[in-house]
């Protein structure tokens, strides 16, 4: 429940209470006073279920003169009898659209300390991928602001409200911008000039990764609607997933951009715009969904055709991005191409009698070769007892199938195969005819033994 402190004029404290007992409010107490600039008023102390205080809040707007408080922290208010106190403690709702969109406001810190956060969590997101330390990129994620701005836009978009989408969007690009000019002043001041190998395991885009930032904005948008006690993940752990979308790919950029890497500014980019996208569609339908909308008796600036406006061009710029990952050259999907192209290798393998497979992998190489994809796959087989023919002719018979069946099944590419005939023990080999007679006891010679 949430605490509310009504001050009104003399004479109005009555129709508050019954106000405020409509909406089940609970322990209503009301108290003469003076006030210093409006002389005597009536001080009404109410507990009110999370999900009616804008309810309460609007149906106020019709006294005149009242001044409403409510505590950012739930009261927990003990009723008797005392045998329901843990059905009372038990029952939580989730907070009021008022309560969200106030929340929202307050999360919004000072300049200086937010682009402090972003320069910080920018310099530990670089380090973790130079130095290739997993647990440094976790700390970025931690540290980095990007949560805040992620959700007031995504309030801004389900409210339609323009001027609080403008001063999100503002903080949102000038942390990432932030973050990006970091991680390209320290390229360039250490001297990194090979890209960081996870830096490039990282930029590999999956056909996947729209489903992290649409997931993350949801999760966020829902935490931002629960109350602290009906919580079971804390809003620094919804943060980290929104920072996780954000923090590496900013950083992989800056790198991208100190060396001239085309491909990785490339992937970077696309990634931080899909996360844009999809953080602010998946938190703006949440909102959406617990009630959150353009109109409301204290926040009058929403606007419902740029509600609509703001959420179709989220739309429209989610499809166009994956118009263009997925019908484009596979520069946007290789870690999915690459998987499916192990995929098909194991399937050629599998349809020949005369080799086993052993290990397959794929990749795209950083190769800068005009004109062409590369996609690399090291193929290692063993031969079988079946098997005819030279090892060589086995690798080259092997690689030309390879090729032509990944050519056939459209994957855009130049399949370079590299295939390694392994030669097992001899008696690996060996027939199963020829096993059990090397196997089998041989007869004592007569002769021998007179």
């Amino acid at each position: 429940m949430r605490q509310l402190l009504i001050t009104v004029p003399r004479g109005q404290g009555p129709r508050v209470l019954d106000l405020a007992r409509d909406e089940g409010g609970a322990d209503l107490v009301r108290l003469d006073g003076a006030s210093a600039d409006r002389g005597e008023v009536e001080l009404i102390l109410a507990h009110v279920p999370n999900a009616r205080v804008g309810s309460l809040v609007d149906r106020l707007e019709a006294i005149p003169e009242r001044r409403i408080a409510f505590l950012p922290t739930a009261a927990i208010a003990l009723r008797p009898p005392a045998d329901q106190v843990a059905d009372q403690v038990a029952d939580v709702q989730s907070l009021s659209p008022l309560e969200v969109f106030v929340s929202g406001l307050q999360s919004v810190g000072s300049w200086g300390a937010f682009l402090g956060y972003a320069a910080a969590g920018g310099i530990v997101a670089w380090i973790g991928l130079v130095t290739g330390s997993s647990y440094l990129l976790v700390a970025a994620m931690l540290i980095a602001p990007f949560a805040g701005p992620a959700m007031n836009a995504a309030i801004a978009t389900a409210r339609g409200d323009t001027r609080l989408l403008g001063r999100s969007l503002l903080r949102y690009f000038a942390s990432l911008a932030l973050s990006v000019a970091v991680a390209v002043a320290l390229t360039l001041v250490f001297g990194v000039r090979v890209s960081p190998p996870m830096a490039v395991d990282i930029s590999q885009v999956s056909g996947l990764a729209v489903l992290l930032p649409l997931v993350a904005g949801a999760a966020g948008a829902l935490n931002k609607t629960r109350s602290a006690q009906d919580s079971l993940v804390s809003g620094a752990a919804t943060g980290l997933l929104i920072a996780a979308a954000l923090a590496p790919p900013a950083a992989i950029l800056g790198i991208g951009l100190a060396r001239g890497e085309g491909d990785l500014v490339q992937s970077s980019a696309f990634l931080l715009a899909l996360q844009l996208v999809g953080v602010n569609l998946g938190g703006a339908a949440v909102f959406r969904l617990v009630g959150l909308s353009p109109r409301g008796v204290r926040f009058v600036r929403g606007q419902r055709w740029f509600a609509w406006t703001a959420t179709g061009v989220s739309v429209a710029a989610l499809a166009g991005l994956l118009t263009w990952q997925l019908t484009g050259r596979p520069d946007l999907q290789r870690e999915s191409r690459s998987r499916e192209a192990v995929s098909t290798v194991r399937q050629v393998v599998d349809e020949r009698s005369d080799v086993r497979l052993v290990e397959a992998e794929a990749r795209f190489t950083r190769g800068e070769i005009a004109g062409q994809d590369t996609l690399l796959a090291v193929v290692r087989v063993q031969r079988t007892a079946s098997a005819r023919g030279t090892d060589e002719q086995l690798r080259v018979e092997l690689t030309r199938q390879i090729q032509r069946r990944l050519t056939d099944d459209g994957f855009r590419v130049t399949p370079l195969v590299d295939v390694t005939v392994l030669l097992p023990p001899e008696s690996s080999l060996a027939s199963p005819a020829e096993a059990a007679s090397e196997a089998a006891p041989t007869a004592p010679d007569a002769s021998h033994g007179e």
